[in-house]
């Protein structure tokens, strides 16, 4: 089968939207690091709405940090790759060339960073993940140990990190007397900006201390909230549009047809009008990005642990039973929506119900397992901070402790039937450990992981309350299951 490029387009014509600009023409305004599928669906989507609206030069560089993937998906199909939005109504195809190239750091950090370095990159963002970012969660602070950041120091030429590539590419500017470029955080992080100026400024101050100086006087780290759920895509999921398009595209991406950013305007250089594709230009994204992340993204974990347990390999199926649906309500009313500041003029309550209406749409698959990764790094930003403001204000803790509960079950990496788990997440190997060390007596279990300060705050990991119904629940959920123990707990 004929792969998708620029030269059958035409082919595409009643059944996609395509790009209505030349693409030859435009130049690149923008590095993108960790081209992922989240990007294209989003970021990328978006700047291609503008590319169609008639803007000019804003084409994206995209770039891997580990893997040829995405290069290899989208070489030889020249950039171009096809967004399938599903929702309940069916579907809708849009072939997006806002990607212009992508490059793979590992094959030449040099050339990277070269691009990174040019005079008409006016934006590096990135979705590199929370890892991705080299911290420590709990602290916020530049892990000065992660493997990464200590190869980066000594090979500065060379970088493997984010960081490393964004500090090399700003003291190349600052050397060539040039401008510096907005570094533009789209991860899944509350104040996701700050916290990545935080990680460069502390990287930079061991690298140079007078780079350090002039990063923090010339360069913006805006804050922003992204919104979009993005289902990993499958071999069948290509095989399924090649069948409708008549083409192969193995760069194409699956979104929900709801999509949300709300961007800080902090930028030290010029910008793309996003406003105009859709995007939120607003002086402060603190409260939308704190409502998104507690009450879509600590649905989404709480979903992911409890379902993946209880046998569920997608979310819509999660939501398809009762017990679950009604956890995902009531963990949203009772705990999480208590923590939240709303936007002046913001529906809270048709935001939840639209959030349930979206993890339900039966048109994206999804994985429970895809969004249980990483949970290390995820949970101190969906859960933790919302437990913390709950604490503080004596609310209600219950179902956000048995999240927890089911977090740890999870990590165990034995499910409900005896099978192994494939546990993806940095601390695996150190919280099954944890949960070996002490198998069998839920309270010493508890004790053992919430003493991991990579993750749990001190306000947390100290209290009682927080210790006493994780460790019950968990003690429930190993005897009787997590659905039937969270039915129990409803009637």
């Amino acid at each position: 089968m004929q792969r998708l490029n620029k030269n059958n387009l035409g082919a595409l014509a009643n059944v996609a939207s395509l790009p209505n600009y030349d693409r030859d023409a435009q130049q690149a305004g923008i590095v993108h690091l960790g081209i992922g599928a989240f990007h294209r669906a989003h970021q990328a989507w978006y700047t291609e709405a503008l590319l169609n609206k008639g803007a000019q030069n804003w084409q994206i560089i995209g770039a891997s940090l580990r893997s040829p993937t995405v290069k290899n998906q989208l070489a030889e199909q020249d950039g171009l790759y096809t967004v399938v939005e599903r929702g309940p109504e069916g579907e809708k195809f849009q072939v997006v060339g806002a990607v212009k190239d992508v490059l793979v750091g590992p094959e030449s950090p040099a050339a990277l960073l070269e691009v990174m370095s040019k005079p008409e990159i006016k934006i590096v963002s990135l979705t590199v993940t929370e890892k991705g970012y080299c911290h420590d969660p709990a602290s916020g602070n530049l892990n000065e140990s992660h493997p990464d950041i200590v190869h980066d120091l000594e090979n500065p030429q060379a970088p493997k990190s984010a960081i490393g590539y964004i500090v090399g590419a700003l003291n190349a500017r600052r050397k060539a007397g040039g401008k510096s470029f907005t570094v533009l955080s789209c991860d899944n992080l509350p104040n996701n900006g700050e916290v990545l100026e935080k990680v460069v400024l502390q990287y930079a101050d061991k690298f140079d201390t007078e780079l350090a100086a002039w990063i923090r006087a010339n360069t913006t780290f805006p804050c922003t909230m992204i919104d979009r759920i993005v289902p990993a895509t499958t071999d069948a999921d290509r095989g399924e549009l090649e069948g409708k398009l008549g083409l192969r595209d193995e760069g194409m991406v699956l979104a929900e047809p709801f999509s949300q950013w709300v961007i800080e305007d902090n930028f030290c250089s010029d910008r793309p009008a996003w406003e105009d594709a859709g995007a939120l230009l607003v002086d402060e994204v603190h409260a939308y990005e704190i409502m998104k992340l507690r009450l879509l993204n600590g649905s989404h974990s709480l979903l992911a642990y409890t379902g993946y347990l209880a046998g569920f390999d997608y979310v819509s199926e999660v939501m398809r039973e009762p017990v679950l649906a009604k956890l995902c309500q009531e963990f949203m009313d009772r705990e999480v929506g208590q923590t939240v500041q709303v936007p002046t003029g913001f529906d809270m309550e048709e935001y939840k119900v639209q959030l349930r209406e979206r993890f339900a749409n039966p048109g994206l698959k999804h994985r429970t397992w895809q969004i249980a990764m990483d949970g290390s790094q995820k949970i101190p930003q969906r859960w933790l901070q919302t437990l913390a403001a709950q604490l503080d204000g004596e609310g209600n803790i219950d179902y956000l402790c048995l999240a927890l509960a089911a977090w740890i079950r999870y990590v165990s990496g034995v499910d409900e039937r005896g099978q192994p788990i494939d546990v993806q997440d940095p601390l695996a190997a150190e919280l099954k450990s944890l949960v070996d060390a002490n198998r069998g007596d839920a309270a010493a279990i508890v004790t053992a992981v919430l003493g991991v300060k990579a993750v749990f705050p001190q306000a947390v990991a100290a209290s009682e309350k927080v210790h006493a119904a994780t460790a019950d629940w968990l003690a429930r959920i190993s005897e009787q299951g997590v659905l039937a123990a969270v039915k129990a707990a409803q009637q």
